[in-house]
């Protein structure tokens, strides 16, 4: 699904029938004016998806963008500021829903991000997402200076517990090779949850061995054990399970390669914007 389509199935959602409020009070033929700003610090995203709530509601909206996603605010900043008929508070609430939820995500991931600065790991996003929004959520990680661990079940192979206890050990190993001769299949990762299934995904040569909920303690012996193997053969080591802003930084000086965190989606909390109508003196 294109953003277009995303954010006009959004504005159908809230619309429904019509926005009978407005209808009521707001005359069709008077124009206005609107400001979104930031209430409080962080990293911007989906500007794009806000412009086009307003501009597909009604062709006569004028939208001027003054943050780009990506870009860094603090409060009072404004991020855009729009013109238009009646229909400006039509698209408010899916405007700012996108803007703030693309933006909490962002911001979120780029506290991971700096709390894992100077180390060898990069922080990655996870597929615990809003049904429908993945590919945004996961962009949104992105302008936050995080990394895409995969898009979904097609692009990359991720063996994890319950293929492990359904399948068993010995077909891991078989798997792994027929995955290898697939076509597409940008990586090979297996977790484990022990000391001794470390040395079980080891032997079945993954590209990457997934630690999960694991001990700092017992992270720090696996990434030992991980570096006696060849450089040509060696996996990469991710550390997963209840990363926080609190532990993140201890992670990642392990010597991990990646830190998957399931809340830079699932938990981000949005950042404050609000879209404000503008008098007429205030209008700039």
């Amino acid at each position: 699904m294109t953003l277009k389509e995303t954010v006009r199935r959004a504005l159908e959602e809230d619309i429904g029938a019509g926005d009978i409020t407005t209808a009521a009070l707001i005359p069709a033929d008077k124009r206005y004016k609107a400001a979104a700003a930031a209430k409080e610090s962080g990293v911007v995203c989906g500007v794009e998806a806000a412009k086009l709530a307003f501009t597909l509601l009604s062709r006569a909206a004028k939208v001027e963008t003054l943050k780009a996603d990506g870009e860094p605010v603090s409060p009072g900043d404004v991020i855009l500021r729009v013109e238009g008929d009646r229909s400006i508070l039509s698209a408010e609430r899916v405007a700012l829903n996108f803007l703030q939820h693309l933006s909490g995500i962002a911001t979120l991931t780029a506290r991971f991000v700096k709390a894992a600065q100077g180390t060898t790991a990069v922080i990655l996003d996870t597929r615990k997402t809003v049904p429908g929004l993945r590919e945004l959520e996961k962009y949104a990680v992105k302008c936050g200076g995080g990394v895409c661990h995969r898009m979904g079940l097609y692009d990359a192979a991720l063996v994890k517990d319950n293929h492990i206890r359904a399948a068993g050990w010995p077909r891991i190993k078989e798997a792994v090779e027929k995955l290898r001769k697939r076509p597409g299949v940008e990586f090979i990762e297996i977790e484990a949850q022990s000391l001794e299934e470390v040395k079980l995904a080891a032997g079945c040569r993954p590209d990457i061995i997934l630690l999960d909920n694991l001990s700092l303690s017992d992270i720090k012996k696996a990434v030992r054990f991980i570096g006696t193997f060849p450089q040509a053969v060696r996996p990469q080591v991710e550390i997963s399970g209840g990363v926080s802003l609190k532990n993140v930084r201890a992670y990642a000086e392990t010597g991990a390669d990646r830190i998957s965190v399931g809340r830079l989606t699932h938990s981000a909390p949005a950042l404050d914007i609000s879209l404000e109508i503008c008098d007429d003196d205030t209008r700039k």
